[in-house]
């Protein structure tokens, strides 16, 4: 099948490696080049730099929906399309273009999390299970039919990156066989359970700050699902800390929450509203992200030290 490909990030790269085995990918669309760094140098996007390494022409809109768009995707004379974290909004004229229609690899139980961070959400939110679903998309946000889907198991260690990781893999391979499955005039969908449905929104730079005064669980989740961004932080003696691994601690208190009352065994102990956290990795300003022990060498913290507190 002649495949056009939209995506962006890392996640999207095996979806495009997988279908780039068993069709021929004529385009890949991504968002355009963004600044980084403190040389603000505009950076390709993982799913563009994939492309010009494997020889598969780019494209980069700035607009989508002037008709500019709908005219050059039509030259590309797909079969079908497909979809793996592009990030924008598609209008209905541009899904109509393919015969076979886009089929999207969304990393949620569908329709769960229906929205732009279901990975990060998952997490936050204590699951235990999330998984893939390779939907035809449809112009409602991640409403689609259902053509397949697999449950994933979390475990206790996953975080933003090792679970990312995992369903970008995962949902490669079911993508790359939701279209076999096209191709063979196969395709079963099904409708999403529409009362079941969930949103999770865009994370923000907020939702990484602490908030002691919540459970242990709760600020180790949020550690967890927050990881690589924006990540967990919160505030000493006016300097921002980030944290990037916690456990929970067995330490007992009956101080304010946001208070050290360990750091005997190279973590830092800090209490919560409902039992105590432990600080194992963390990063201070203008340093490298370090485990708590080598932190601690640097930096002695007294017992009753004060991290800030979210009113």
């Amino acid at each position: 099948m002649r495949i056009v490909f939209f995506g962006t990030p890392a996640l999207a790269v095996p979806s495009l490696r997988e279908i780039a085995r068993h069709h021929t990918v004529t385009a890949v669309v991504s968002q355009p080049d963004r600044q980084k760094g403190r040389s603000r140098k505009p950076v390709p996007p993982p799913v563009k730099a994939w492309a010009v390494d494997h020889n598969i022409e780019v494209h980069q809109p700035t607009k989508l929906n002037d008709g500019a768009f709908e005219a050059w995707l039509r030259a590309q004379r797909p079969d079908a399309c497909t979809l793996a974290a592009y990030g924008r909004i598609l209008q209905q004229p541009i899904l109509d273009v393919p015969q076979f229609g886009f089929l999207n690899m969304h990393p949620s139980l569908l329709p769960k999390y229906r929205g732009p961070s279901p990975i990060q959400s998952a997490l936050i939110n204590g699951e235990t299970k999330t998984g893939i679903t390779i939907i035809r998309l449809s112009f409602e946000m991640d409403a689609g039919d259902i053509l397949s889907q697999i449950v994933e198991p979390i475990s206790p260690d996953d975080d933003g990156m090792t679970l990312a990781d995992r369903l970008a893999e995962r949902g490669g391979e079911m993508i790359a066989e939701g279209l076999n499955t096209l191709a063979s005039g196969n395709a079963d969908f099904r409708a999403q359970d529409h009362s079941a449905t969930t949103y999770c929104n865009m994370l923000t730079k907020e939702d990484g700050r602490i908030d002691w005064s919540q459970s242990a669980t709760s600020i180790h989740n949020q550690v967890r699902g927050t990881l690589p961004w924006p990540g967990a932080y919160t505030t000493l003696d006016g300097d921002t800390l980030r944290v990037f691994r916690s456990q929970l601690s067995p330490s007992a208190h009956t101080n304010d929450p946001g208070t050290v009352v360990s750091t005997d065994d190279g973590q830092i102990h800090v209490t919560t509203g409902d039992g105590c956290l432990a600080i194992t990795n963390l990063q201070a300003p203008g340093k490298k992200a370090m485990d708590a022990d080598a932190f601690l060498r640097g930096r002695k913290l007294d017992i009753g030290t004060c991290f800030g507190v979210t009113n």
